[in-house]
């Protein structure tokens, strides 16, 4: 029976993604700064295909740079919104996107292109669910290269990326090895909290997982269409 069990999954499991609309690079989106970035689709999401790599909010604002440590560690204490790139390197942020600390994502200012919001754990939730589930949606997710090991196999488009993260002390950690986006949610259990929630993809395996940790982090960004 249990045979039978797990066949009837992968059955159905095909079915429903076969069933479902996606779509590689479906349209194209521009921020503020000219950046374009290519879109991926399931269902009804439209997704950014690679990490956001904006040095303006919305209305033109310029988002502050931390370089050092003390900066970074400052900018979170004042409450204030701060990028970085990886090892302050511009061609890390070429490759992966800037690392953003929650204060920017969360600016009213709009850190998003217009249309575009910063995704929320319902967001990611649905886009997960539609990939059938924390233990498979991760090697949909993943990109093809840049991976040390359990690479991906990229089902949608999003071609996820390990652009590492910085922590909320300022040190730089994980390039290649993690990729690690905002979800602009609270842990439900811990409130009021200086947390938020984070979504993780690593590199020795294709599970998706949630994860809380310090507004004062530095993490990719991706963006849901509204």
């Amino acid at each position: 029976m249990k045979v039978i069990r797990i066949w009837q999954i992968i059955i159905i499991g095909t079915i429903f993604l076969a069933g479902m609309s996606f779509t590689v690079n479906s349209q194209e989106v521009k921020d503020f700064d000219g950046n374009v970035y290519k879109t991926a689709r399931l269902g009804p999401q439209y997704w950014t295909a690679a990490n956001l790599n904006v040095a303006h909010f919305r209305n033109g604002d310029a988002i502050p740079e931390a370089k050092t440590p003390e900066e970074w560690v400052s900018a979170a204490q004042n409450g204030t919104p701060a990028w970085s790139y990886y090892e302050n390197d511009p061609l890390n942020g070429e490759k992966y996107g800037r690392l953003y600390n929650w204060f920017a994502i969360n600016d009213p200012r709009g850190l998003a292109p217009e249309g575009w919001h910063i995704p929320q754990n319902a967001d990611w939730r649905a886009l997960v669910k539609n990939l059938l589930g924390v233990d498979m949606a991760g090697s949909s997710l993943k990109s093809t290269t840049g991976w040390k090991s359990k690479k991906g196999v990229d089902k949608i488009g999003f071609a996820g990326i390990p652009g590492g993260c910085r922590d909320h002390e300022g040190k730089f950690k994980d390039l290649g090895v993690i990729a690690q986006w905002w979800s602009n949610s609270s842990p439900l259990s811990v409130k009021p909290s200086n947390q938020i929630f984070s979504v993780v993809l690593s590199n020795n395996s294709v599970e998706l997982r949630y994860m809380p940790l310090e507004k004062g982090s530095g993490l990719s960004v991706r963006c849901e269409k509204d």
